[in-house]
C-alpha cells in the first residue's frame, strides 16, 4: 500500500524555513510521502538546503530561480515582469494580483502538477495558491506562522495587495481541512476577524538541543540574532539603556549587517565601552544552538506593531529557553504568553525609558545566583512546554484526522 502523500508548499530557501523543515522532517518520518515544494531563490544558502537533503526522508522541489539556462532565465524575466506590471499597475487601477508577492503563477504551475492527499501552505504567496487549489477540490491546511495581511510598517505595504491577502486569508480559515498559528493571541484575533474554526496552536520551537552547561560568563553577554541586523527591531533603544549601565557586560548581535549601520549602533556607545558590543555573522541553522548555549541573556525585543508583531511568537525567544538564557523580552502579547507559562525564565522590560532600564539590567546582572536560577527556568520550560518533541504530535493527529475526512465535494467560491 503506498502511503499517504503530503505536498507542503512555502517560498524561499528552506534552510530560512525552519517550521517548514520541522513539519516535513515530523510527517515524514511518520511514514507520509512529503514533498517540500519552495523557490530557489539564494545562490548562498543552496549549499545549507543541500546538506539538509543528505539522507531526508523527503524530497524537494524548487521553482529554479537561479539556473543560468536560457529557459531558466526566460522563466525568471517573465515572473519579474509580471510581479512588476501587478505592483506598478495592477495595483493603481485596483486590480490587486497575486503576482505583486513574487512568481506566484510559476509556483502555482508546479504546484497543480503535483497531486497530494493534503497540502499544507505556509507563506502568502502558498496561500494564494492554497486558496485556488481549495476551489478545485484538493484538500489543503494553512499554517499562519504570520498574518500577511497585517504585517509590515506602513512604508512597506504601500505595494501590496493587502485586500487580496484579507480575502485568501478568510478563506482558507473558513475551508481549509485545518488551519494552525503560533499562539493563542494569534489564534483568537485571527477567529475573531475572519471567522471559521480556529487555529490549532503550534509554537515556533525547535527540538530540544543537548542540556546545556549552564556555564557563566565574565562578563555576562547579552546575546540577540536575528537574519537581518537592522533598523526597527528595538536594538537602538537597547543600546541607549546598555550605554548606561555601571555593570560591566558585553552585547553580541549575530547575524547580516551592513556596516553602516554597524557604525550607526557604535556611535550610540560611549567610545570607552564600544570594543563591549560584538557583532558576529550569520551562521547555519545547525551552528545557531551551540552557539546560543554559550551566552547568559537572550534578547527579545520584538515591537508591538504592527499586529502581527505584538500577536506572533517568536522563533528567537524559544531558541532561548531551549538553550538555557534568561530572557529580557518586550512586552508583546505573543511574548507575555510565553513567559506567563515559563515561570521565573524571564523578565518584561520595557524599551521607552533608558536610564529606568538600564537600572533593572544592572541589579539583574549584580545578582548572579537569580541569574543563573531564571536560565535554568528556561530550559525547564522549553523541556516541559516549549519544544518541538511536545508540539509534534498534535501536528500529527491533525493531518491524520484531515486525511480521514471525505475530499470536499463543495467548492467554496
Amino acid at each position: 500500500m503506498n502511503a499517504r502523500s503530503i505536498l507542503i508548499l512555502g517560498a524561499g530557501q528552506l534552510c530560512r524555513n525552519p517550521r517548514v523543515l520541522k513539519e516535513a522532517i515530523t510527517l515524514s518520518e511518520a511514514g507520509y510521502a512529503v514533498t517540500v515544494m519552495t523557490v530557489a531563490n539564494s545562490e548562498r544558502f543552496e549549499g545549507p538546503d543541500r546538506e539538509i537533503m543528505r539522507g531526508a526522508r523527503f524530497r524537494k522541489i524548487s521553482l529554479d530561480q537561479l539556473g543560468s539556462t536560457w529557459s531558466c532565465r526566460m522563466a525568471k524575466t517573465t515572473a519579474r515582469l509580471r510581479s512588476y506590471l501587478a505592483r506598478r499597475i495592477g495595483l493603481r487601477l485596483g486590480f490587486q494580483s497575486p503576482n505583486c508577492l513574487g512568481p506566484v503563477s510559476a509556483l502555482a504551475k508546479l504546484a497543480l502538477g503535483c497531486p497530494a492527499d493534503l497540502t499544507i501552505v505556509h507563506t502568502e504567496m502558498a496561500f494564494c495558491i492554497g486558496a485556488e487549489l481549495i476551489s478545485q477540490g484538493r484538500k489543503v491546511a494553512a499554517d499562519f506562522e504570520d498574518w500577511h495581511s497585517q504585517d509590515l510598517l506602513p512604508d512597506a505595504r504601500s505595494g501590496r495587495p493587502l485586500k487580496l491577502l484579507a480575502r485568501v486569508e478568510q478563506q482558507l480559515l473558513q475551508h481549509a481541512v485545518y488551519s494552525t498559528t503560533t499562539s493563542q493571541a494569534m489564534a483568537q484575533a485571527l477567529h475573531s476577524s475572519y471567522g471559521g474554526n480556529r487555529p490549532a496552536v503550534l509554537t515556533n520551537a525547535f527540538p530540544l538541543q543537548p542540556t546545556p552547561a549552564f556555564a557563566a560568563n565574565t562578563p555576562p553577554v547579552l546575546f540577540w540574532f536575528s537574519q537581518t541586523i537592522g533598523p526597527g527591531r528595538g536594538l537602538e533603544a537597547f543600546i541607549d539603556a546598555w550605554s548606561l549601565m555601571d555593570s560591566p557586560s558585553r552585547l553580541r548581535l549575530l547575524g547580516d549587517s551592513s556596516e553602516n549601520y554597524r557604525t550607526a549602533l557604535q556611535a550610540r556607545v560611549p567610545a570607552g565601552r564600544r570594543h563591549q558590543l560584538e557583532f558576529s555573522p550569520l551562521v547555519t541553522p545547525a551552528e545557531l544552538p551551540g552557539i546560543l548555549a554559550q551566552q547568559d541573556i537572550g534578547l527579545a525585543l520584538e515591537p508591538d506593531v504592527p499586529v502581527n508583531k505584538d500577536l506572533t511568537i517568536s522563533n528567537k525567544i524559544l531558541q532561548y529557553l531551549n538553550a538555557g538564557l534568561a530572557v529580557l523580552a518586550t512586552a508583546t502579547a505573543g511574548q507575555r504568553e510565553v513567559l506567563d507559562k515559563a515561570s521565573g525564565a524571564g523578565e518584561l522590560i520595557n524599551l521607552s525609558n533608558a536610564p529606568a532600564l538600564a537600572r533593572h539590567l544592572d541589579e539583574l546582572l549584580r545578582s548572579p545566583d537569580r541569574l543563573m536560577a531564571m536560565r535554568r527556568a528556561a530550559r525547564q520550560a522549553a523541556e516541559t512546554t516549549f519544544c518541538w518533541e511536545q508540539q509534534a504530535p498534535q501536528l500529527l493527529a491533525l493531518v491524520e484526522s484531515a486525511l480521514s475526512r471525505p475530499t470536499q465535494t463543495t467548492r467554496p467560491r
